[in-house]
């Protein structure tokens, strides 16, 4: 065991790679749920014009 510097912290790496799994779910979840129901897009309010007085 000369080379200490090289060693891997297996619980971090486990945890980035649960991560990683989460979070492609996650947007397979939401691609899916945007083609069931797409957000519609935020339409522009018109301004309002001023009272006539």
């Amino acid at each position: 065991m000369s080379q200490d510097t090289k060693l891997v912290d297996l619980g971090a790496e486990r945890a980035k790679r649960v991560h990683d799994l989460n979070e492609k779910r996650l947007i397979e979840v939401r691609n899916a749920f945007e083609q069931a129901m797409p957000l519609a897009k935020a339409a522009k309010k018109p301004k309002k014009k001023p009272k006539k007085r």
